[in-house]
């Protein structure tokens, strides 16, 4: 029995409204919904239920830079599937999870050579939030219980990761849920010292002192971890500028503050790199990870800890739990088996080496648009960049929603947040792709304008 009978109509189902949207305006796309139903994807692109060809400007949503339906992929699940389609993490183990963990560990930063596995994004930073407050209390330092974001930071929407997050409208309905302790730092961006730059901006260091302020305000013995992305994506490819993230980490050492990097969109190829440490030459206390770890075939995250972290978790007696915490599916085997297959893919197919060679193409491809009517700034850095189009006075968000919809119509699903259009394209997009991409968005701009 298959899960579609021929005659099911999606667009009404979508109008009676069974189906609650994630992050999407249900109202507005419940009156309109056949433009925005995908049917099936190959490669770096979408398809509608009509037939439509839609190139895929975000990798999903930052999470299958290898294209969709890649043949290894499907058959690295398809086996797995037939082996060991679950087996718990409590108590017992797999070796598809347990090989995954030492090759994840092999490609972080030296010294980080310990993975916990999650589920998604947010999974994975509310379990980098609580090892931080467990390796303090095992220290004797129980009182380090504040945690430290970022304005405009976005870290998942679980209880933790909202409260560290920056990102307002995810914060203001969920005000009284809010975990007790956490501050922000101010964050980098500032178009009148930054507008138009090519990678990292070279103004904006010192925005890392921000975190002297707040160590002095509350005091650095309750200061747990600070959490930043080294890029901050989903705030609209937000760079760090030349020599911030070094500073970050020589006030969080001075401090004994834990450093934690957020790459669930950074990792594991968008910035040219395994992780953005290594493209930006830092290395954090823990790493967070997740996307394009399984291609977004099946979810999983998880997080990369210091020899430090980890070995002072081991301790008391050997039948102890040492960290209770965990999920039902966290290191699933299905998940694992598609890990491996990306992972073999980006080796075989040198894709980090793709990735540092479509960098400039993309570079050149969206600053090419600067000087157009309406395009108020834009930044790139690895296989990422984002373009600010002038807000409509008095209705922000109302141009990038229109530019989102005609996309639509004109070949392209983008990522539009507020007024802001981001790009991810697939790393094995060809640079006519990433030119083509462009060269629509300039379109959709100038026919808006």
């Amino acid at each position: 029995m298959t899960q579609l009978s021929d005659d099911f109509d999606c667009p009404a189902a979508v109008a009676e409204g069974a189906y609650w949207l994630p992050f999407s305006a249900n109202r507005r796309m419940k009156a309109n919904p056949a433009p925005r139903i995908i049917a099936r994807a190959k490669g770096p692109f979408y398809y509608t239920e009509a037939g439509e060809e839609l190139f895929d400007t975000l990798s999903g949503l930052w999470c299958t830079p290898l294209g969709h339906g890649h043949p290894r992929i499907v058959e690295a699940l398809k086996t797995q599937a037939e082996t060991l389609d679950y087996c718990t993490a409590f108590q017992v183990t797999n070796p598809v999870t347990v090989r995954l963990a030492g090759r994840i560990a092999e490609r972080a930063p030296q010294g980080l050579n310990h993975v916990f596995f999650a589920n998604s994004g947010s999974e994975s930073v509310d379990t980098a939030l609580k090892i931080a407050l467990g390796y303090h209390r095992l220290r004797g330092e129980g009182n380090r219980f504040r945690m430290i974001g970022r304005e405009k930071g976005y870290h998942g929407v679980g209880f933790g990761g909202m409260s560290v997050g920056g990102i307002v409208p995810n914060r203001k309905m969920f005000a009284s849920g809010m975990i007790p302790g956490v501050d922000h730092m101010r964050h980098t961006h500032d178009p009148a010292h930054m507008a138009f730059s090519r990678g990292q901006p070279t103004w904006g260091a010192d925005r890392a002192d921000d975190l002297e302020r707040l160590v002095a305000l509350h005091d650095a013995s309750t200061i747990a971890a600070v959490i930043v992305e080294p890029m901050q994506g989903s705030s609209g490819v937000i760079v760090p500028p030349v020599g911030y993230l070094q500073r970050l980490r020589e006030i969080c050492t001075r401090h004994g503050i834990l450093l934690i990097f957020d790459e669930v969109i950074t990792g594991f190829g968008r910035m040219g790199a395994n992780f953005a440490a290594e493209r930006f030459g830092v290395t954090p206390d823990m790493i967070v990870f997740a996307k394009a770890i399984t291609n977004g075939v099946v979810p999983m995250g998880g997080v990369i800890v210091s020899d430090e972290i980890y070995n002072t978790f081991m301790a008391g007696p050997p039948n102890a739990i040492e960290f209770c915490h965990g999920y039902t599916y966290s290191g699933h085997p299905l998940a694992a088996a598609v890990a491996h297959a990306v992972l073999d893919v980006m080796e075989e197919d040198a894709v980090l080496e793709r990735v540092r060679a479509l960098e400039p193409v993309l570079e050149e491809a969206v600053h090419a648009l600067r000087g157009l009517n309406l395009v108020a700034d834009i930044r790139n850095i690895g296989l990422a960049a984002a373009i600010d189009v002038a807000p409509v006075d008095g209705a922000p968000g109302a141009r990038g929603l229109s530019i989102f919809e005609k996309g639509l119509e004109s070949g392209l699903l983008l990522r539009c947040t507020g007024d802001t259009i981001a790009f991810g394209p697939p790393f094995i997009s060809t640079p006519e792709q990433i030119h083509a991409m462009v060269d629509g968005v300039r379109r959709l701009i100038q026919a808006i304008d």
